[in-house]
């Protein structure tokens, strides 16, 4: 890949001051809101070259480049640059932490101002749809009437969805990868044994943990389970066989030490997790995953009838988190409805993670879409006309 975006600083956005609360799915109202947003490249005069990268569950804002005195880039910093996949040098992006989060937009982990301490499950059920209506708040402060495109995977992609049905007129196109319209009953349970490892920690103490011990271990087994569901058998097989930790393939029999490189992993990813994120907003935001349902009820095709933006939708085969089926309903309901759609299906062994993983695949695909979108041009037989 080429040059990064370099050093970029994160910026927030505070909106819905009492008495002017964002109304919510659920009744209820939040407010004040902060949300943090970065920015890359430069928006053009017309305002009609931004792009709003929409993240997965455990991502942030700080999607590329580097904060200042850091070794780390952004989370899909090979996706967004000079050149990448959402090219800088034409386009102006922006990246939102979501509302329910814990890298700086407002959720469980922030101050209600009714009682001066953290709202911990006092903050109210959020949804997709209010994520989404957040970040609407956040790109009208910013100006743009209409977005070139909105793009993400995984919980990313659910979000581009809601974007595309609740705000087509805002959209000019939208890329849902790796994702869903509504969760099958599998992913909502596999959420839920995440959800219930962290409440049955003892530290969890009904969500009032902030200022004394964390719920590290309950936060930690729900991450090792996601990551399960993130890799594929084969990528596990490739990354760590059945090797052992002293790396000869031998070791004492235990029945409690972590001594297989894929336990270890696991317990690695784990603890470095609860180092990063908020156990209630985990709670929270896989919470908004399981209650989205984009069709809320009706056949998947009439909520896309009448949408102008095009779409765009890559899936991937070892994907089992989100298999494929999933994403051939979405472009399926789209065709239906007239609306237009192109399908991707990309061959890997990353699983659900191929995604952030298989960039030189997606980067083509998804230029070449965004040049289709900005420039207006239609393809016929191959050819540009």
């Amino acid at each position: 890949m080429t040059d990064n975006v370099g050093i970029v600083e994160t910026k927030y956005y505070t909106f819905a001051e009492p008495p002017n609360e964002l109304i919510l799915e659920s009744g209820k109202k939040l407010g004040p809101i902060t949300i943090a947003y970065e920015t890359y490249g430069k928006l053009n005069e017309s305002k009609s070259n931004a792009i709003l990268i929409l993240h997965a569950l455990s991502g942030d804002a700080h999607v590329a480049g580097y904060h200042e005195g850091e070794d780390k880039p952004g989370w899909w910093d090979d996706a967004i640059g000079p050149d990448k996949a959402f090219d800088t040098n034409k386009y102006f992006v922006i990246c939102s932490n979501v509302i329910g989060g814990c890298k700086g937009s407002t959720g469980p982990s922030s101050i209600n101002p009714q009682t001066g301490k953290p709202y911990g499950i006092d903050f109210p059920i959020i949804t997709v749809k209010d994520i989404v209506n957040a970040q609407k708040h956040l790109i009208d402060y910013l100006g743009m009437e209409k977005l070139l495109s909105v793009a993400g995977g995984s919980m990313g992609g659910m979000q581009a969805l809601e974007w595309l049905t609740a705000h087509p007129d805002r959209i000019k196109s939208a890329i849902p990868i790796a994702t869903a319209t509504k969760h099958s009953p599998q992913q909502i349970a596999l959420n839920e044994v995440g959800r219930q490892a962290i409440m049955a920690d003892p530290n969890w103490n009904n969500g009032d943990y902030y200022g004394s011990e964390l719920p590290a271990k309950g936060l930690s087994l729900a991450r090792m389970v996601g990551h399960i569901t993130y890799m594929s058998d084969q990528s596990m097989e490739e990354k760590f066989g059945r090797q052992r930790k002293n790396g000869d393939g031998s070791s004492k029999f235990s029945a409690i030490n972590a001594d297989f490189e894929v336990e270890g992993y696991l317990h690695y990813r784990g603890n470095n997790f609860v180092k990063r994120f908020d156990a209630n907003s985990y709670l929270y935001i896989t919470k908004a995953m399981d209650y989205l349902d984009i069709s809320k009820g009706r056949p998947l095709h009439e909520t896309f009838r009448g949408i102008d933006a095009k779409v765009l939708v890559i899936a991937f085969k070892s994907d089992w988190l989100y298999p494929i089926y999933q994403s051939l309903e979405i472009v399926k309901a789209c065709k239906i409805a007239g609306v237009d759609a192109t399908y991707c299906e990309i061959e890997s062994t990353y699983g659900h993670d191929a995604f952030l993983l298989e960039l030189e695949s997606e980067t083509h695909l998804i230029k070449h879409f965004l040049k289709k979108v900005y420039n207006g041009y239609e393809v016929l037989d191959g050819h540009e006309i």
